[in-house]
């Protein structure tokens, strides 16, 4: 079976391969949060630091190994750094379930943050190399769902794989031997489209070509700061509003995942159905939903509030991934692509530090307060997205 490309086909295989990377992409840490309980009566003399770190280090480690590999990518070849990215994953996936002091648990979290970081750039690179125009606006939707509903699917696994030892959980970051054997199913050298004419990007003098996308770096890092309120902060406020059962607060999260999957499937058509004003709406229902939130309803309309937000979020990232890949030239993408999801983890990292320094600030209710401040933030900027809702402004490319 061939898969039209824009430019020409590839194989199905080709195709199953480049998937299975935005598979493993939302992997690092999902081990972790199922078993913390284990682990605090594993190692008594441990820290709460110490815990904490199996964690988020391998999210501290991700970030300058994405620049390291996207910065490879423009001379090395791709498949050769995504291999070794991938069998430093595997690896590490083998010694954890056998890691029986916290010291190498911590090691290990720390080479899977290496593996992770040399993979996470060809989950939208290699769709920039090798599609075009509306089939690669369609390939990065898809890519971006298959990362979110992973993260829901091995959330859950890990969950499972935990009640039964906490060693298990480690298992789901076996997945990354799927997507290895994958791998060297890739052509060393991506398609590349044939060049008619020249173009503004091919054309531009060198200089530009090393150029930082740093307003769509700024965008993603706003975008992900907004709402990771709902992951790190849910749990808290339904306690807080006494829900009869807060624990339930992980699958309105799981829903808040979901959510975030859909889009990516319907991306084109999405586009096409509200042109310009695709970005205002997207970043409108992200605002909605956090209002929703501030309702402090009941089950029906933190439900609403979740799924909105996901479904903006959702619809963000891969326009903002095409937007990446467009705005530089052809060898360059995978590096752009690098550094704009590298802003995801610094948000992830950035985020509890800002977030308790801006309550100290305004000393204000903690479970509240976050939901609050997302709201001013999504409806500004949603204001200022229609104020900017040109096609060039956000990336948007409209599909005849």
């Amino acid at each position: 079976m061939k898969i039209q490309t824009g430019h020409g086909t590839m194989t199905l295989t080709a195709l199953l391969a480049i998937y299975s990377i935005s598979m493993v992409t939302s992997l690092p840490g999902l081990a972790i949060s199922p078993i913390l309980g284990d682990l605090q009566n594993i190692f008594k003399d441990a820290s709460d630091l110490e815990l904490q770190m199996l964690e988020s280090l391998p999210s501290f480690i991700i970030v300058p190994f994405i620049l390291l590999a996207g910065r490879l990518s423009v001379k090395i070849n791709k498949k050769r750094i995504l291999i070794i990215g991938l069998s430093i994953f595997f690896g590490c996936s083998v010694i954890y379930p056998f890691s029986n002091s916290l010291w190498l648990l911590l090691v290990v979290s720390a080479l899977l943050g290496v593996g992770a970081g040399m993979i996470i750039p060809f989950s939208t690179g290699l769709i920039a190399d090798n599609f075009s125009k509306q089939y690669r606006t369609r390939q990065l939707g898809i890519a971006s769902s298959i990362t979110n509903i992973t993260l829901v699917l091995a959330t859950f696994l890990a969950g499972v794989l935990a009640d039964i030892n906490w060693r298990y959980a480690f298992l789901v970051y076996c997945l990354s031997g799927v997507s290895l054997l994958f791998a060297f199913k890739l052509k060393s050298t991506p398609v590349v489209a044939p060049q008619t004419s020249p173009t503004p990007a091919n054309t531009m003098p060198d200089r530009t070509k090393h150029n930082w996308p740093v307003s769509l770096m700024f965008l993603y890092y706003f975008i992900t700061f907004l709402v990771l309120t709902v992951p790190f902060n849910l749990s808290i406020y339904m306690e807080t509003l006494k829900f009869k059962d807060p624990d339930i607060s992980g699958t309105f999260i799981s829903v808040f995942f979901l959510a975030m999957t859909v889009p990516g499937f319907f991306i084109n058509n999405i586009i096409n159905r509200f042109k310009n004003y695709t970005n205002v709406i997207t970043t409108a229902a992200i605002a909605v939903g956090f209002v929703l939130f501030l309702m402090k309803g009941g089950a029906v309309l933190l439900t609403l509030g979740v799924i909105l937000v996901g479904l903006g979020y959702g619809c963000m990232q891969p326009i903002i991934y095409d937007k990446t890949s467009t705005s530089t030239t052809e060898s360059h993408a995978t590096f752009a692509l690098a550094l704009v999801m590298a802003m995801n983890y610094v948000a992830i990292i950035t985020y509890p530090f800002i977030l308790e320094g801006l309550q100290g600030i305004f000393s204000t209710d903690a479970s509240y307060f976050p939901f609050l401040l997302s709201t001013i933030l999504a409806a500004a900027f949603a204001v200022f997205t229609y104020f900017k809702r040109e096609t060039k402004t956000l990336g948007i490319e409209v599909q005849s």
